[in-house]
């Protein structure tokens, strides 16, 4: 065999293969949306990335990736295009391997003389998007509830990972970027919470505020 006709066997057998894994791929991906049900794009962080460290192109590029998950197990507020997070800041630590959603970005903060802003205490103004906030108004404090996703049967567990925070804003009902009956909320939160909390939002499958109780 010459070598024009080895280069056209070698051409060929590399076009079937290529062939091959496609199919493979496609029929992988048929296999997992007929078990769990319809497939989304999702962004993925996949090098860490640090609270107010800016998304540039390169940062896009090298750090976030968009894959296919079931829609089911897709957190609310995952965006589908890496690109929307270029330009904006991120609004806490990025993991390895969690979910980009709204609630992690956000505009470059305005700073005053002594920083980004705070409230008394040295409490951070930290926006979240919640669940239960639709019959309260600005003022008083709340609990902060994290429902988790399900590991086994159909509910996941819940806790209360902040208690009688100050509600500082209330959004307009249902009017949250995150997804559909969400609420954007202003609460002043320590650092701890606020890293804890905009972390849960790309992990958990919901965040819920209920009026305090007496215990803070």
């Amino acid at each position: 065999m010459n070598r024009r006709r080895r280069a056209i066997a070698f051409g060929l057998l590399a076009a079937l293969s290529a062939l091959l894994a496609i199919g493979i791929v496609n029929g992988y991906s048929k296999s997992v949306e007929e078990s769990y049900g319809e497939l989304r794009a999702v962004v993925v962080v996949t090098g860490p990335i640090e609270a107010g460290q800016r998304f540039s192109p390169a940062i896009v590029a090298s750090r976030l990736e968009t894959r296919l998950v079931p829609r089911r197990f897709s957190p609310a507020g995952s965006i589908a295009d890496a690109r929307r997070a270029a330009g904006l800041e991120a609004a806490a630590p990025l993991l390895v391997g969690s979910y980009l959603t709204v609630n992690l970005l956000r505009r470059k903060q305005k700073e005053g003389p002594g920083g980004p802003l705070k409230t008394a205490n040295g409490r951070h103004a930290v926006e979240l998007s919640v669940s239960g906030a639709g019959a309260l108004g600005n003022g008083g404090r709340v609990d902060v509830l994290v429902t988790s996703e399900p590991v086994r049967g159909p509910s996941g567990q819940t806790y209360v990972a902040a208690r009688a925070v100050p509600l500082l804003a209330v959004g307009q009902t249902g009017a949250s970027a995150a997804g559909v009956d969400l609420t954007t909320v202003t609460l002043g939160l320590s650092r701890d919470q606020a890293v804890d909390l905009v972390q849960a939002q790309s992990f958990a499958r919901r965040l819920t505020v209920i009026p305090a109780g007496g215990s803070k």
